[in-house]
């Protein structure tokens, strides 16, 4: 008969998703939700001031602005679609109204789902998130 090599099994601590998402959309650190997640606009800290929880091994890259993309387009589009059905406005000031919300929507959206991403990464272990307990 042969051998097998079997590992000893390590225990996962389970993380909370919904916790993590929610600390995330807060910019707040996944772990602990004190420290700050992003030491600028969509810099992401090496690690949390606070718990000291590594930061610096996610893996967001274009998650956030795909996110962000689709939430915009989906929302201004069906806006779009209501103003100009309803009010008929000028072309112009349609126009000028959505491309100013479009782009502040765009940036009160991008460094929330950035840290979304995150938070989703860290309580599932992904990027580099690995137990160290």
């Amino acid at each position: 008969m042969a051998s097998t090599d079997v590992e000893p099994m390590t225990e996962v601590i389970e993380r909370p998703l919904r916790t993590a998402l929610l600390r995330g959309w807060r910019r707040k650190c996944p772990n602990c939700g004190q420290g700050s997640l992003l030491k600028s606009y969509l810099k992401v800290s090496d690690t949390c001031t606070v718990c000291r929880e590594e930061l610096h091994h996610h893996r967001a890259d274009d998650g956030p602005a795909y996110l962000t993309i689709l939430i915009v387009g989906h929302l201004m589009i069906a806006l779009l679609y209501e103003v100009f059905l309803i009010y008929r406005p000028e072309p112009l000031t349609l126009f000028t109204i959505f491309a100013v919300g479009s782009v502040g929507l765009s940036l009160y959206l991008l460094p929330r789902l950035k840290g979304v991403v995150i938070g989703f990464q860290w309580a599932r272990y992904m990027g580099g998130f690995g137990n160290k307990r």
